[in-house]
């Protein structure tokens, strides 16, 4: 990776001893800041990382194939590299539409359809590897510049902070930033202090792998639980952190401090960002699909795989099934213990909940014919237990049980019976049944009781095969696999964690309102609400229906909150809804025509002690490669940026075997200008 010269660093290993004025100079709010290599004017340009020294072809003379499982960003990206070389690329994908975390899916709202999504995302200027491939596709003004963005504090607990782009690099960014916030004598920044000054260094000195030997056995919330500026947390740390869709508490301290050196400190490009013109499936995600299939590639959707054969640590084969995922594979779920009711038992979260009746367990009456005693009761060892699914069959919210026994949707009021068979609409068809097929401590294995539309099983055979699947889709898929692998690569898929869940709410409004913001706004101090976006002013399908109607589109996202603090969807939607009030007060008196719930737990997890065991793109496994953003990356990167990344690398590393150039790959300076 190229690097930017480095200044020369005392091997002392002593706190120097530094007035305050020496150490606002350090920081950049001094008059001086030559002295740190960088320029004022000029701005450094992105690390290259794999460029190969050599002109190698790049293209294929011969044929070969890969099996691409998962067709989020990260999967995506590697089944467009290796369609480009030449490859016959087969993508599948389990759920019915592509694109994973930038999905789009049709929603019904009155006599309109909209396209919904899993919650905005913002398109950052250092996004290079994803931003190279919009611009192949010539589709770069599919985004739209949001000029800046707010950050806004319940109760004015602080004033709000606006960023906007500077172009400037550390530490300029810094004095940039200082001129503009009203907060920053509340900064609480001390480098007199030696705990503040060594805050300072770590988050200005971050280095694969330095960083993550020191500071990777630490969580956020140990980390600044000491002498930490509180200011400095409850301004940049703390939304940052929970921006990065991992809990304080449950975030490695490296993870943040490397999402601080790609967003702010080894990044020249500025903080403000880009939205999508349309939704994301529109402006991203089908032409990159259009151009896999018009190189020749496959995409399969509704793909549920259920085998992986594996022989002399090579895969030899896939099996999938196409059509309903209610196949006859089964898949484990984790009790969950948030989920409480009389005579049941609940499984998994978010939106793919599961409720076993406890009635319907295995025990069966045994008459006493000698006596007329009580009939007996004897477990029924053969009798499965049956299993219902949660997810509404309309839009997929989760149904709650009633008192009555019976479901009620709470998005959209679609009701069904104890049998999950519908009673009343929007919902058509009844809820998914299935059996536990076996229990492990307390996950259950579940498996289709009337598996639907199963068509006939196919199998892939291919010299390649990357999985680009989520960690809960990639744990589910090494359960498939039969034969011998290492036995490393196991513990390292199973060590994997997810974060916590997140949920989105988007709510139709017969009426706009004035927002002194921007539009989209980071959010803190509320309970739930992590940020707001005002739909109907960022995306065409919403700016032509208010433009009609006088509405409004307003969608509040949590980031990462806690189960046991709102374990039901019910509860999440009047949450937001009272949360929504409270920021925009003007909507309290609107007519509310509709709303949506997205809520997952399928986000990759990056707690302390992570790093060491995660798995890198290449496996062990000599046909297999990852892609995704939970895999262990070799430069700085993160969020979609990250995955794309990641898939660009797996593709790399079967365009080395077949010794072809390497995509030349590019991030932010790989570290940050003072050593620790």
């Amino acid at each position: 990776m190229t690097l930017l010269p480095k200044p020369p660093v005392s091997t002392s290993t002593s706190i120097p001893s530094i007035s305050r004025r020496t150490a606002l100079k350090w920081l950049g709010v001094g008059t001086v800041g030559s002295a740190l290599s960088y320029s004022r004017f000029v701005k450094p340009q992105p690390s290259a990382h794999q460029q190969d020294p050599l002109a190698l072809p790049r293209r294929l003379s011969r044929p070969k194939s890969v099996v691409v499982v998962g067709a989020g960003l990260a999967g995506l990206a590697a089944a467009y590299e290796l369609s480009q070389r030449g490859f016959a690329v087969t993508l599948l994908e389990r759920s019915p539409q592509i694109g994973g975390k930038i999905a789009s899916w049709p929603i019904q709202v009155g006599d309109r359809t909209f396209l919904m999504e899993h919650g905005f995302h913002g398109f950052f200027p250092q996004y290079y590897n994803l931003k190279s491939i919009l611009e192949e596709l010539a589709i770069s003004d599919n985004l739209k510049s949001l000029d800046y963005y707010s950050l806004v504090f319940r109760d004015n607990t602080y004033n709000s902070e606006v960023f906007r782009p500077s172009h400037s690099a550390f530490p300029w960014n810094i004095f940039d930033l200082a001129i503009a916030s009203s907060n920053r004598l509340r900064w609480g920044i001390d480098l007199t202090k030696p705990a503040h000054w060594q805050v300072f260094r770590a988050i200005t000195s971050f280095a694969i792998p330095r960083s993550y030997d020191r500071f990777d056995h630490l969580s956020v919330a140990d980390w600044v639980a000491g002498d930490f500026p509180q200011g400095l947390y409850d301004l940049y740390f703390l939304p940052f952190a929970k921006s990065s869709l991992n809990a304080p508490d449950l975030l490695s301290t490296v993870e943040l401090l490397q999402f601080f050196h790609f967003y702010f400190f080894g990044n020249p490009e500025g903080l403000a960002f880009n939205g999508t013109k349309d939704d994301m499936g529109t402006s991203i995600v089908q032409p990159i699909a259009d151009r896999i299939v018009l190189n020749g590639g496959k995409i399969i959707a509704q793909a549920t795989v259920s085998q992986i054969k594996v022989q002399d640590n090579q895969i030899t084969a896939l099996v999938y099934h196409c059509g309903n995922d209610q196949t006859e594979t089964p898949f484990w779920v984790d009790l969950n213990p948030y989920l409480t009711s009389a005579g049941a038992r609940y499984y998994g979260a978010g939106d793919r909940v599961f409720i076993e009746s406890q009635a319907q367990n295995t025990d069966i009456v045994i008459p006493n014919a000698k006596t007329s005693a009580k009939p007996k009761t004897k477990p029924n060892a053969q009798a499965k237990a049956k299993v219902l699914a949660l997810t509404c069959t309309h839009q997929g919210c989760t149904v709650a049980q009633q008192a009555n026994g019976t479901f009620l949707c709470p998005c959209h009021g679609a009701q069904y019976n104890e049998e999950g068979k519908v009673i009343r609409g929007p919902a058509r068809k009844d809820l998914a049944q299935f059996n536990v097929n076996q229990r492990k401590g307390e996950a259950a294995q579940l498996i289709a009781m009337n598996p639907q539309g199963k068509a006939s099983e196919q199998t892939l055979e291919a010299d390649y095969y990357i999985l680009a699947t989520d960690v809960p889709g990639t744990q589910y898929l090494f359960d498939r696999i039969e034969g011998e692998y290492p036995e490393s690569l196991k513990q390292q898929i199973a060590q994997l964690a997810v974060a916590d869940p997140f949920a989105v709410a988007r709510f139709w409004f017969d009426r706009d309102f004035t927002w002194p913001h921007s539009n989209f706004a980071s959010l803190s101090g509320y309970a739930l609400t992590d940020s707001i976006t005002l739909y109907h002013r960022i995306q065409g399908q919403f700016m032509e229906w208010t433009q009609e109607t006088g509405g409004s589109v307003v969608e509040l996202h949590a980031y990462c909150y806690k189960e046991a603090e709102f374990p039901t969807q019910d509860l999440l939607l009047s949450t937001f809804e009272s949360e929504l009030y409270e920021i925009v007060p003007e909507l309290a008196s609107a007519q509310l025509l509709h709303r949506e719930l997205v809520n997952q737990k399928n986000f990759s997890g990056f707690p302390p002690h992570s790093y060491a065991q995660r798995p890198n793109t290449q496996s062990a496994i000599a046909n297999l490669s990852f892609a995704g953003d939970w895999v262990k990356m070799p430069f700085p990167c993160g969020l979609m940026e990250r995955a794309v990344s990641s898939g660009l690398l797996a593709g790399n590393n079967i365009l080395q075997q077949e010794a072809l150039q390497r995509r030349t790959l590019f991030s932010v300076q790989p570290e940050g200008i003072l050593k620790i």
